[in-house]
This record gives C-alpha cells, sequence and structure tokens, in this order.
C-alpha cells in the first residue's frame, strides 16, 4: 500500500507491507487518499511536524544488507534534536575508519525521517549530503532544535 501526503518540506510518498513501513520518499507526486493502513504514519509525521511529538512508534520492515540495517538501527537511537557525525557513527558500529561506508547506507535509508539520517553530520558540523536535498537536512534539523528549544 502506498500514499502521498503533503508536508512543511514538500510530498512525502509512504510505502508499507503488512509487517510496517517500507519507505518514506520525497516526491513531486500529488497527494492521495491515506489507507487505513498508514493512518497512523500519516498522524505521526504531522505530530512531528506540528512540534507534538520527537518519537516515531511505527513498525518499520526495512529492506537492504546487514551492513545498512546495522547502520539504520544505529541511527534510530539517535536523540531527537541532536547531531553525530558519520565517524561517530562508525566508530559506534566497530568500523573506526568506516565514515564513508556509514555516508553510503545513509544515501540508501528508505524511511527518511523515522530512520533520522538527516541527524548525521560530517566530522566538522558541516550539514554534508542528503537525499532530500542540503535544504530539507537544515530545516529539519532547525525544526528540531526549535522544538526541543521550547521544551516539547
Amino acid at each position: 500500500m502506498y500514499a502521498v501526503v503533503p508536508s512543511p518540506i514538500g510530498n512525502l510518498l509512504l510505502k508499507a507491507s503488512a509487517l510496517g513501513l517500507t519507505h518514506l520518499t520525497f516526491t513531486e507526486e500529488e497527494p492521495t487518499d491515506v489507507p487505513s493502513g498508514l493512518r497512523d504514519a500519516q498522524g505521526q509525521l504531522d505530530a512531528y511536524f506540528a512540534h507534538e511529538a520527537e518519537v516515531f512508534d511505527l513498525p518499520l520492515d526495512l529492506q537492504g544488507t546487514s551492513h545498512d540495517l546495522g547502520h539504520w538501527r544505529e541511527l534510530l537511537k539517535v536523540p531527537f534534536g541532536t547531531t553525530v557525525s558519520y565517524r561517530e557513527i562508525a566508530a559506534r558500529l566497530g568500523t573506526p575508519g568506516g565514515a564513508r561506508a556509514v555516508g553510503q547506507a545513509n544515501a540508501r535509508n528508505p524511511v527518511a525521517i523515522v530512520v533520522p539520517c538527516h541527524r548525521v553530520v560530517s566530522a566538522t558540523g558541516e550539514l554534508s549530503g542528503y537525499a532530500g536535498g542540503a535544504w530539507r537536512k537544515k530545516w529539519l534539523l532547525g525544526h528540531e532544535t526549535s522544538q526541543r528549544s521550547l521544551g516539547l
């Protein structure tokens, strides 16, 4: 099942299997009706964008290599409103020299926002690469920082 839902940073394509959310990507497609199986995901995204929620509680059905899956699980541990470096994620995964591989896994993340690859920055704090565009990464980080400063 799939749906396209609007957001403050462009329309989002949601896809799910019977096990959970498989994709959340940016799209130019027009919004569609949302099937009942994706309404919870839409509601949690709406709450996130409305400064009403910091955490997603959605079943995920992520498909990828064991490296990718390990990386994406590590991303899920990065707290709302914070950032980590590619090098830091690599070290957490036991591959201290693997920052480039982390960046490649980040680029393959099929579930943007929920699996928060936007929270990974370069070692110098620069906002390097984001599949949805650098402006969206900047917006998401600013959104989370402002929400955190509101004490929500």
